[in-house]
């Protein structure tokens, strides 16, 4: 008995991987949040017959209840996750629940709306000689987070930040990369449903982050991304990888002399 926890991607529906595709265009049964996840790519890819469960206003017990239901009954079931069911997913209670009732997961992994939103903005998040590490997190709101996982501790980096979760505590992430040092002037894109048709690009910086989301209204659905990478003139400052550099030999290519 198994059950397939496949993701979605980020909103558009050919954002799913082939694998994704396939075993939804399979399935009997469907379980999807839908207050996150397109109803557009269930409906592009499920077959006619297959149930479609909407999950949104359903708890831990009744979800997985009812997923392995149909599984006990030799019925494909899937869930699907928004993104990359890995982070910030909440699969991890489900997968726990479920093997509980002796059913396996299978995990198809799927686009983060954080690289769609990093593509959004045609950003590369780890820059040569700039930054070369990225730092998923979210602030501190209702849920705790761990006291080193402190969004200030964290910035104390100064490399690209990530923030998930985030979209209602944006006077918070700035005043934590103030008191991390962080310049006021700092690059910040917030990108809003990346992928979606209603997708919203917003560009700001640390200073003024608070206030330019709420000049556009956004609350929700909304990834922060920070940093230095994400200056809007980078294009043109020069930065280099080894990889192409006609002097750099490797294992592939000797340099030029």
């Amino acid at each position: 008995m198994k059950l397939y926890i496949i993701g979605a991607g980020p909103g558009a529906p050919d954002l799913i991987t082939v694998r994704g595709a396939e075993l939804l265009a399979a399935a009997d049964a469907i379980f999807y949040t839908d207050s996150l996840v397109s109803e557009e790519l269930i409906e592009r890819y499920r077959k006619p017959e297959a149930e479609v469960f909407h999950t949104a206003g359903m708890h831990l017990e009744q979800m997985v209840a009812m997923m392995a239901d149909k599984v006990r009954q030799g019925r494909l079931v899937v869930r699907v996750h928004t993104g990359d069911p890995s982070i910030y997913g909440a699969m991890l209670e489900q997968i726990a629940l479920l093997k509980g009732e002796g059913i396996e997961v299978e995990i198809v992994p799927g686009v983060s709306s954080a690289f769609a939103a990093a593509a959004s903005v045609q950003a590369e998040l780890t820059v040569p000689e700039l930054t070369q590490t990225v730092i998923f997190t979210r602030a501190e709101g209702r849920t705790p987070v761990p006291p080193r996982e402190k969004l200030q501790e964290l910035a104390q980096h100064h490399c690209t930040l990530v923030l998930f979760l985030s979209a209602t505590l944006a006077k918070k992430v700035s005043a934590a990369l103030l008191d991390a040092d962080w310049s006021g002037d700092t690059p910040v894109a917030v990108v809003y449903k990346a992928t979606w048709p209603d997708e919203v690009v917003i560009r700001s910086t640390v200073a003024t982050l608070a206030e330019d989301m709420r000049r556009y209204g956004v609350t929700k659905h909304a990834i922060i991304l920070a940093g230095w990478a994400l200056d809007p003139h980078i294009h043109g400052q020069g930065y280099r990888s080894k990889l192409y550099d006609r002097t750099f030999t490797h294992g592939y290519r000797k340099g030029e002399a």
